[in-house]
């Protein structure tokens, strides 16, 4: 089964911030981000950085806990 590892989508939502908002501040297209909000691709960290610094968050807060 398929987990999902962040929490992209939430956080964006949270801020009430589009994926082609975050797309274009990070240089990348919007069908990008979309695949990282719904968990069918990873970020690299350096990304995920990124991706915290914009909407203004940690980066552990766009990580789901692993809770096995």
């Amino acid at each position: 089964m398929a987990q999902d590892l962040n929490r992209i989508k939430i956080v964006l939502v949270e801020k009430k911030k589009t994926g082609k908002w975050l797309a274009e501040k990070l240089g990348v297209s919007a069908c990008t981000v979309s695949r990282w909000a719904s968990n069918t691709a990873q970020p690299n960290l350096s990304t995920l950085n990124e991706i915290a610094k914009q909407l203004g968050v940690e980066m552990k807060d766009l990580l789901n806990e692993n809770k096995a």
